[in-house]
């Protein structure tokens, strides 16, 4: 939490989560916006950019969020067709409120901003990168190089902007071991380069980590779930 008010007395309004399918970055962007709104007073604005995937979008958290006050939006598709929610750019340029942008995997779902770059470049907007492990497109400096430069390259963002998040993770059968060895591999692969914003970490291992590792933790609670995905 502490972390999230040192970005807004930063003077950081956008919030923008990038990152290859599958490495959890919209539930990241989900639990960020739910932190935010626990700190401040404005508005939050939260825009499902995701036009790359039917399932585990952040749009079917709709309902959670807006409980919590969180403006939500997204466009409904037709089948497989692109559409572009509107009114990005206004509210990136307005300071009176906050915007968590979840983009779509990987360098195909990154073109949906590549529109927006002008504001997403400037110092008022943080733009992170998710990283996992135990994921094929972060085992090594290589692979997380290819897949960034394509991300950045359709998005349009400087790389100077990026902020490395680790989000390592098996699942919902993650344990503390895993935590640790995913934190550890990611360490040694981007440390050298760009340090690691934040670790994300099941909620229910939370606790546990706090005592273990001295790590900036960002607990996750899992919005995106299917009654067919094994919680045992």
């Amino acid at each position: 939490m502490e972390n999230i008010k040192l970005l807004l007395k930063q003077d950081k309004t956008n919030f923008v989560f990038l990152g290859e399918a599958g490495s959890g970055k919209s539930e990241i962007a989900l639990n960020f916006a739910m932190l935010l709104s626990q700190v401040t007073d404005k508005v939050i604005h939260f825009f499902d950019m995701d036009m790359t995937k039917p399932l585990f979008r952040a749009r079917e958290a709709i309902v959670e969020l807006e409980s919590e006050g969180i403006v939500f939006h997204f466009e409904e598709q037709f089948m497989d067709a692109p559409t572009l929610v509107g009114g990005v750019n206004k509210l990136l340029r307005d300071e009176r409120c906050l915007v968590v942008m979840d983009v779509g995997g990987d360098h195909i779902g990154a073109r949906s901003i590549g529109g927006f770059s002008i504001e997403l470049n400037k110092p008022h907007t943080a733009v992170y990168y998710v990283l996992n492990a135990f994921r094929p497109w972060s085992t090594d400096i290589d692979q997380i190089d290819q897949t960034l430069v394509a991300v950045l390259h359709a998005s349009r963002v400087n790389l100077d902007n990026v902020r490395m998040i680790n989000n390592s993770n098996l699942g919902v059968a993650t344990t503390m071991a895993d935590f640790v060895e995913g934190c550890q591999k990611i360490e040694e692969i981007v440390a050298p380069y760009r340090a690691i914003e934040f670790n994300c970490i099941n909620e229910t291992l939370y606790e546990e980590a706090r005592q273990k590792v001295d790590k900036n933790l960002i607990p996750l609670h899992l919005y995106l779930t299917y009654p067919w995905v094994d919680v045992e």
